[in-house]
């Protein structure tokens, strides 16, 4: 057991995010969908313990989404993200992309949906693998580069504001 990976806790992501945009349905099957980012709306953040301090804002991004086809048993859809995050300490710039799933079969298809009946969601039905991509000019920040980071994600949603995916997100160490 001594050697499996242990997760250190890193960082909280928040993603604030628009409507979601239907692209249609895909030559090999899915449906492909698109939920903008709101920009300069959301936040990556240390955890107090973690060693690598970051206080970004996400300067913009999306989040495509791949659903089986319609009449498929599975509820799985794919996750890939791409956005681009500013420290606000250094100004160091840096990709935060994501790929993963989500379970659409519960709460969290309610928000993607947009069901009437939807509300802040458990984490459980979304996880996803992150990456950080930054030049070696970058400072602490460069280190991300070459750490795995693995993340569980899930819905907040707030009376008259937009909707906010949380994540929170541990680097994968020995």
């Amino acid at each position: 057991m001594s050697n499996f990976p242990t997760l250190i806790p890193a960082f909280t992501a928040q993603v604030v995010i628009d409507p979601l945009n239907v692209i249609g349905p895909l030559a090999t099957g899915p449906a492909l969908f698109q939920i903008p980012f709101k920009p300069s709306s959301g936040t990556v953040t240390s955890h107090p313990s973690y060693a690598v301090k970051l206080d970004a804002d996400i300067l913009h991004g999306a989040d495509y989404i791949k659903a089986d086809p319609a009449g498929s048993s599975s509820s799985i859809a794919r996750l890939e993200v791409q956005s681009v995050i500013k420290d606000k300490t250094t100004g160091a710039l840096a990709r935060f992309n994501y790929t993963g799933f989500v379970n659409t079969a519960g709460p969290a298809g309610k928000v993607l949906r947009g069901e009437a009946d939807a509300k802040t969601t458990p984490f459980g039905d979304a996880f996803t693998h992150v990456t950080f991509e930054t030049s070696s000019a970058s400072g602490e920040l460069a280190a991300l580069s070459n750490k795995v980071f693995v993340a569980s994600g899930h819905f907040i949603l707030e009376d008259g504001k937009p909707t906010i995916v949380e994540y929170l997100i541990s680097e994968v160490a020995k």
